[in-house]
């Protein structure tokens, strides 16, 4: 039947995806950052939104 082309299992299939030390944020920070974050994406709206008039 040939169709079966599986190679077998990859060794990183399993495990997931890693955040490098320096970008790791502090579990009490995180609230801060997403505030901070979602003000640049309210202020980014805004902003397009006032361009378009």
């Amino acid at each position: 039947m040939g169709r079966d082309n599986k190679q077998g299992q990859s060794a990183n299939k399993g495990s997931l995806p890693q955040t490098p030390k320096n970008q790791k944020i502090a579990p009490n920070k995180v609230s801060e950052e997403f505030s901070k974050e979602f003000m640049e994406l309210i202020h980014s709206v805004t902003k397009e939104g006032k361009s378009k008039k």
